[in-house]
Formats: C-alpha cells, structure tokens, sequence
C-alpha cells in the first residue's frame, strides 16, 4: 500500500522544485549574453562586409581592452554590492600623472626607458591608493559607495584640470615614440592590449571562483550580515574589492596613454557607464552576490561590437552610442528586477 504524502515530504518536493527551477533560469540568464552577442556578430556581417574582418576584430577587441580591465575591477566591486562612479575621471588623472612624471624622469634619470617602466608602475599604484582611499570612505567612513565615488568623481577631474591648466597635458615625442609600443605593437599577430585584457580576465576569473577571498566577496553581496556571523572580515574583503579595480583602472590606463600621448578634461570621459554596462550585460546581478567575469568579458565586447556596428552601418549617428548603452544599462536593470 503506497504511502500518503505528509506534509513534511511535500514540503522538500516543493523546495527540490524551487531549487530545480533557478538552475535552469540561471543558466539561460547566463547564456543570454553570449547569445546575444552570436546575434549582433552575425547582424554586423549581413550589415557591412567590413565587420567580418580580421582588421576590424583586431580593432574591437583592442578597443574593448581598455574597458574590458576595468570591468574585471568593476565586477568584483558590483558582486560584493558596490558601486564605483569615478573610474573615468581617476582614469583621466592617472593619465596625467604619468605623462608628467615620464616627463620630468626621463632627463632625470638619463633612461627614457626607465622614466616609462616607471611610469607603468606609478599608473597601477596610484589606482591601488585611489581605491584603498575609496575603501577606507566607504568601509571606514560608513559613507555609501554611491556618494563617495560621486564626490571623487568630481575631485579627480578637476585636479587633472587644474595639473593641465585647462588643456592638454602631452608627452614628449622621443618618450612617446618609446611607450608607443604598448598600445600599437602585436605580439603573435594580436596587439599588445588584447593580451594584457586576457591576463587580467584569467586572473579575475581564478581569484573570484577558486580563492576564499573570491567566496567572501559573493557572501558579502548575497548577505553582509551573514557573512560577518560566519567571521568574514568584511570591512578589509570590501577595501580590497576597490583596491583591486583602482590597480585594473591603473592597469587600463597605462595601455591608453600611448594611444594619444595626451591626457585632457575629456579622458576617460564616460568610462564608468561602459564598465558597469559590461558587468550588468555580462549577467552580473546588480543587488550583488552573484556574477562572473567570463559574463563580464562577453558584456564587454558586445557593447563593443554595438558600437562597430553602429560606426560601420550608421543606423543613428555616433554620438547616440552612449545613449544606446544606458538604454542597455536600464533595460538589464529591469530584467534583473528582484533578482539577487
């Protein structure tokens, strides 16, 4: 004689069908990117023969490796339930930093050479120290990362304005024709940019998915106050998720000074909404606790390929490509509604 169903048997057949029926909708929110991005590829080529081609790949995925870094940062920040509005602007400072630094060292020390491996290292540490003050504010402060990262939004540009009085702070030629390399030289084929995004998505995806740290800063985006019952250093995992994105804004920034040898008002302006449309896109929830850096670089480029398509085909007129990425951003942000 069969058994009646009790109440407790019907309860775990209940959960065991909730917790079967997220699985599946996690896995094809998380191919919802890719997908997307087959289509807008196959879109492009149908569009403009041009898009097809390696040239242009090679120009979209150089192009998307500035961002591409930052996003990496940006995910972990985002997951961990942050938010950071100033990359552009300390992008811009950076920038102007270490145009003038590589200015004054290479007469100093005689080595042109040495002035712009240590311009390089100056680049990832000042956006190491821009983001442990971003940290100390928030964790420390007990200041929201929204306010925080909007004040030194402002900060950050008007001092790079102030260093280049208002215009452009340039590097010299000799040292320019030196660091160009970085950004204009391929190695196996691929430019130098495209490498250096890969390294980093490599090392994002291994800290995030197979350290303790990378499990702290998902319990800390899924519950803060569980995580510090379960003796999570909260404070000191959330300073090193800003800490991690000022070095990848760092690292970003030093591939893009040799491509104008310039830094102005302008730089890096907007760079903030391409990076949180990339980890948004990519499927990373934006209430935080979950997201992938694999999702982030498949946002990446598919905002990238967006605008491709758009200069290529000229469907509506370039200077609407912001506009279409913050369309993007609230769209997903609707999707993801109540998602966490």
């Amino acid at each position: 004689m069969p058994k009646p169903d009790t109440p407790t048997a019907a309860a775990e057949g209940a959960a065991h069908r909730a917790e079967s029926k997220p699985r599946w909708t996690e896995r094809l929110h998380g191919l919802g990117p890719v997908i997307g991005l087959v289509l807008l590829c196959i879109a492009g080529g149908v569009l403009n023969s041009d898009f097809a081609t390696l040239d242009n790949l090679m120009n979209v995925l150089t192009r998307t490796a500035f961002i591409g870094i930052i996003a990496v940062g940006m995910c972990f920040v985002i997951i961990s339930g942050g938010i950071d509005l100033s990359v552009g602007s300390m992008a811009a400072l950076i920038a102007g930093s270490v145009i003038l630094f590589i200015n004054w060292a290479g007469p100093a020390t005689g080595s042109p050479l040495l002035a712009v491996v240590l311009g390089a290292g100056l680049a990832v540490l000042l956006g190491a120290l821009f983001g442990l003050a971003h940290g100390l504010l928030i964790t420390r402060g007990r200041i929201e990362p929204f306010i925080v990262t909007l004040g030194t939004l402002g900060i950050f540009r008007a001092y790079l304005t102030y260093f280049a009085n208002g215009g452009a702070i340039t590097l010299d030629n000799d040292l320019s024709d030196l660091y160009a390399p970085v950004y204009y030289a391929s190695l196996l084929g691929i430019p130098v940019p495209v490498w250096v995004f890969l390294l980093v998505a490599v090392a994002g995806a291994v800290i995030l998915n197979r350290t303790a740290y990378g499990r702290y800063v998902q319990a800390i985006g899924s519950n803060e106050q569980v995580a510090r019952y379960a003796a999570v250093h909260v404070d000191r995992v959330k300073t090193l998720t800003y800490v991690l994105l000022g070095a990848c804004v760092g690292i970003a920034t030093l591939l893009y000074v040799p491509r104008l040898g310039s830094a102005s008002p302008t730089t890096g302006l907007l760079w903030e909404l391409e990076a949180i449309a990339a980890v948004i896109v990519g499927g990373t929830a934006l209430k935080g606790g979950a997201g992938s850096i694999t999702g982030t670089v498949v946002g990446a480029i598919l905002l990238s390929v967006i605008s491709n398509i758009l200069n290529l085909t000229s469907i509506i007129s370039v200077y609407l490509n912001a506009a279409v990425q913050g369309f993007v951003i609230i769209v997903v942000a609707f999707l993801q509604r109540g998602r966490r």
